[in-house]
């Protein structure tokens, strides 16, 4: 998949945005959970632009990794797809980009 700069720069402002109306700003840590892709690069400029750090989860990783890398880091928010979201806690508030995308 391809966007153009003006698209990615569009898909980045909405998450960020969606991400400040969940509470995301200055010093707040998002999880992003992707293979390498489009989607992976939406959610991290969409992260830096709400003014959170994000934390890299490798969704080739164990299980158990990821989930010591939730629980250690706090994280609240976690921007992935839905394909991913098996292993996550439900007490975690998921960004699915290829779900929620109409609501962004």
């Amino acid at each position: 998949q391809q966007l153009t700069y003006r698209e990615l720069n569009e898909r980045a402002n909405q998450l960020a945005h969606h991400l400040q109306k969940c509470g995301i700003g200055t010093e707040s840590l998002v999880g992003l959970c992707f293979e390498r892709s489009v989607e992976m690069v939406v959610g991290l400029m969409g992260i830096w632009k709400a003014g959170a750090a994000y934390v890299p989860l490798d969704p080739s990783n164990p299980e158990s990794r990821l989930q010591y890398i939730l629980e250690d880091t706090g994280i609240k928010v976690l921007v992935t797809n839905e394909v991913l979201l098996g292993w996550i806690p439900k007490d975690i508030k998921t960004v699915c980009l290829d779900r929620d995308q109409a609501m962004l």
